[in-house]
């Protein structure tokens, strides 16, 4: 009798569909035949056998055809990956082909016309595919959407944001139209100072009366209210003091006033300056402040980097010869990420923005407005605060030309590269 064959639970099974379901080694894949032999003896055994033979017949007559069609299969796979995964963030090569072949149905990389990763990397970078870029770490790369809809979705988003910027520049020069509308109001209603003209025939009279200080007797809660006649009497002396004793204590009751009238005279000359200042803040001062504080609110990013500005590294990372060595932004890369030339050696470094730090000219000397209300703008350096670790500057263009900037920190300005 024969042998029974080998049931579909037993041991042996199950460890040849273990061994089946996994990832095996590239040497002993057919990609023709697109078979996984397991072993040097299976992959000998389907090498020799009808079937690849076939197959290898088919690939002589038109070899250019079956390379290009696998490349372009496994081009088109990777991509795909690369887009739907990561979309357009910067990530190692390796990374995404070891996600591609996780599938153990890919088409593998020996059959294509790249003998590499890094040569197909290559391909993409020449081809505008992709960012390519050589690290310590592997090649890095970040996808090109060039798709129709992303692009027409970009130039919305562009459009809409000149317009908002548009119609925030004409509000700005409204207001500021408004504001000098109302300064040269103010300057008219203002009176100027003239000269005192006196006719030559008019006499000027002065009179000198000598009248006794009026004085209250003030009030005891013990003592018995007067009438209001008695009052008028206490309040009301007209007559001249007679001996020493009245005089000295008119002279003191004089002085008790004046101290009097000073101090009111003190405290209605805060109250009109407190008035002054609440009028100071007008309608429109409280819509620039308003829009101010908007404009603050929209324009604060976590990302400061602009092209060309000057910075200076502050990792030491990189090495002694890079620290505290000050260099122009040439690109800025994802938002965080700088490309520096350093002005001393010229070496190009590509660094993030936590690893620099702004650099404050001197008075006079231009400067960029990175983050807050008027980020993107150029000014002018007016002052700096040490104290408070901030300074002012004016603007250098635009609608806001001549602005002044206030308690501006010094994280929110560059000195801006004029060479």
């Amino acid at each position: 009798m024969g042998k029974e064959k080998p049931g579909f639970l037993t041991p042996k099974a199950i460890a040849n569909r273990i061994k089946a379901k996994g990832l095996q080694k590239l040497r002993w894949y057919c990609q023709m035949c697109q078979k996984q032999c397991r072993d040097e003896n299976g992959f000998k055994c389907h090498a020799m056998s009808e079937s690849h033979q076939r197959q290898l017949l088919l690939f002589a007559e038109n070899a250019g055809k079956f390379m290009d069609d696998f490349s372009s299969q496994f081009h088109r796979e990777y991509i795909n990956i690369l887009k739907r995964r990561f979309g357009t963030k910067r990530v190692n090569a390796n990374i995404v082909y070891q996600e591609y072949i996780s599938d153990r149905n890919h088409v593998h990389m020996n059959a294509t016309r790249w003998f590499s990763l890094t040569s197909y990397v290559k391909f993409l970078g020449r081809n505008g595919i992709c960012h390519v870029e050589e690290t310590e770490k592997g090649w890095f790369v970040t996808y090109i959407d060039r798709d129709p809809e992303t692009l027409r979705r970009q130039e919305e988003a562009e459009k809409k944001k000149k317009l908002d910027l548009d119609d925030r520049q004409r509000q700005e020069l409204f207001l500021q139209k408004q504001i000098e509308r109302a300064k040269e109001k103010q300057d008219e209603e203002k009176h100027k100072a003239t000269e005192l003209v006196k006719p030559a025939d008019e006499v000027i009279k002065i009179s000198f009366k000598k009248t006794a200080p009026i004085f209250k007797v003030p009030e005891d809660k013990n003592h018995p209210k007067t009438s209001k006649s008695d009052e008028n009497e206490i309040s009301c002396i007209k007559t001249e003091p007679q001996d020493e004793e009245n005089k000295e204590i008119f002279s003191d009751v004089s002085k008790f006033e004046k101290k009097n009238e000073e101090q009111t005279k003190q405290d209605s000359d805060k109250k009109s300056e407190k008035s002054a200042e609440k009028r100071k803040l007008s309608t429109l001062d409280e819509i620039l402040v308003t829009e101010e504080k908007k404009r603050e609110k929209i324009n604060r990013k976590d990302y400061w980097l602009h092209k060309n500005i000057i910075v200076k590294v502050i990792t030491k990372k990189l090495g002694e010869k890079y620290f505290n060595k000050k260099g122009i932004v040439t690109d800025v890369i994802d938002l965080y990420t700088g490309v520096v030339k350093l002005i001393e050696s010229g070496t190009v470094i590509k660094l993030d923005q936590a690893h620099l730090e702004t650099v404050l000219p001197a008075l006079g000397k231009k400067v960029m407005i990175l983050n807050g209300a008027y980020r993107g703008e150029i000014a002018t350096m007016e002052d700096i605060n040490q104290d408070k670790f901030c300074a002012t500057v004016s603007i250098a263009s635009g609608p806001l030309k001549g602005k002044l900037v206030k308690n501006v920190q010094y994280e929110d300005i560059s000195k801006l590269n004029q060479e």
